[in-house]
């Protein structure tokens, strides 16, 4: 198979475990090729954690969950230099930590203080871990998905402004419509009656049977594969310039409208405009086009650019979000 026929089979692999929301599968997707990190915001229960479980099950690669909480240390993101001792005497070795891994679930990463949260900052942005000096490498194919939760602040720390920035896309989960939590609850049913026959099964021959794979499980060749194809997509000038001029835009608000002004208080940074760079070639590769249209920058920018933002005490107040500033942002901003 070719690399979009992989890459379509793993989307529909992972739709299979989640019903629904393929608008966040399609956006996993994104983050997975386009070589960026997740922030994923919902309320409990709308499947973030089973999503890229989901992800990590049908694809050849190592997940790693972290459960951050209020007592966590960064040792026990990176990992930390343990003395063993042996015959030839004793020496400190790296035991690296669960940051280690192909596809790493940062759980509630707002629940644990900013230096937990800082010790992903490393790996997130250069791809590699510092401890104790020495600096090793993470794996070729490696992706955080962070979740959190919008609605408890009592015991939770707030993500700093400069770990926000080095997530590709920050990601909303809302309630699913009645049709799909109808499926959603067969298909738990279903998934139970099927744990159940197979314990049934275990018990009754009396050895353990571990639970069937996927019949097709895609291999990272085929993520590296579609990168490089992504890497060559075309972007006219015309399109760079557009998604530069709508960065530019969240920076100097004022040259375009006296409401975006008195919304936006801090601008995108560079990272925003190459965010919406990655993620709208990879767009128009998943659509199957060889080039970038506007039609790719507008599905992607409210993911690329609505946790860059920072709105003034007025937006606040008024109740505006971010998703707000960035519609009104792309009527004042006029295509090349």
């Amino acid at each position: 198979m070719s690399a979009r026929e992989q890459i379509a089979a793993l989307e529909e692999g992972i739709g299979r475990a989640i019903i629904g929301q393929r608008d966040v599968i399609r956006r996993l997707i994104i983050g997975l090729l386009a070589n960026g990190n997740l922030l994923v915001e919902g309320l409990p229960g709308l499947a973030k954690t089973r999503a890229i479980k989901a992800m990590a099950k049908n694809l050849e690669a190592d997940f790693s969950r972290i459960q951050f909480t209020p007592d966590l240390l960064p040792a026990d993101v990176t990992g930390t230099d343990v003395l063993v001792r042996d015959a030839g005497g004793s020496e400190f070795r790296f035991h690296p930590g669960p940051i280690f891994a192909n596809l790493v679930l940062a759980d509630e990463i707002n629940r644990a203080p900013a230096k937990v949260q800082s010790a992903l900052l490393e790996a997130m942005e250069e791809r590699q871990v510092t401890v104790a000096g020495k600096t090793h490498k993470m794996p070729p194919l490696f992706m955080v998905m962070a979740t959190q939760n919008p609605i408890e602040q009592e015991g939770t720390y707030p993500l700093p402004e400069a770990q926000m920035d080095r997530f590709l896309m920050h990601v909303l989960i809302t309630y699913p419509p009645v049709e799909d939590e109808v499926d959603v609850i067969n298909l738990v049913r279903n998934e139970e009656i099927s744990a159940a026959q197979r314990a049934a099964e275990q018990k009754a021959d009396g050895e353990t049977t571990p639970a069937s794979a996927p019949p097709d499980i895609i291999s990272q060749q085929a993520v590296f594969d579609a990168r490089t194809e992504i890497a060559g997509i075309h972007v006219s000038d015309a399109m760079v310039r557009y998604m530069a001029d709508l960065v530019n835009a969240t920076r100097f608000p004022k040259d375009f409208s006296d409401k975006l002004a008195s919304w936006i208080d801090i601008g995108a940074s560079p990272r925003g405009s190459i965010a919406l760079d990655k993620s709208a070639r990879t767009n128009a590769w998943l659509e199957g086009r060889d080039y970038v249209d506007p039609q790719d920058i507008h599905g992607v920018i409210h993911d690329c650019l609505r946790h860059r933002l920072g709105l003034t005490f007025e937006a606040q107040g008024e109740g505006i979000s971010a998703d707000q500033v960035i519609d009104l942002l792309l009527q004042h901003v006029a295509l090349p």
